[in-house]
């Protein structure tokens, strides 16, 4: 029986994590800032959506 966890390497490093949490992190915050004005609750979640998109490669960018 061989074991797997002679070489443990992480799913994803810690950049990455990190980009991704800060990520869904401004998402939320421009769907929530969305809906508190007035905006119908799907197109808030468009435009957390779009925002976390739209994050990710400036993210990745800025933090090295």
């Amino acid at each position: 029986m061989t074991n797997l966890n002679q070489n443990p390497e992480p799913f994803l490093t810690l950049h990455t994590a990190f980009v991704l949490v800060t990520a869904v992190l401004i998402g939320c915050v421009a769907g929530v800032l969305s809906h508190l004005g007035g905006t119908h609750p799907a197109l808030a979640v468009l435009a957390g959506l779009a925002a976390a998109g739209g994050a990710v490669p400036v993210l990745r960018g800025l933090i090295r």
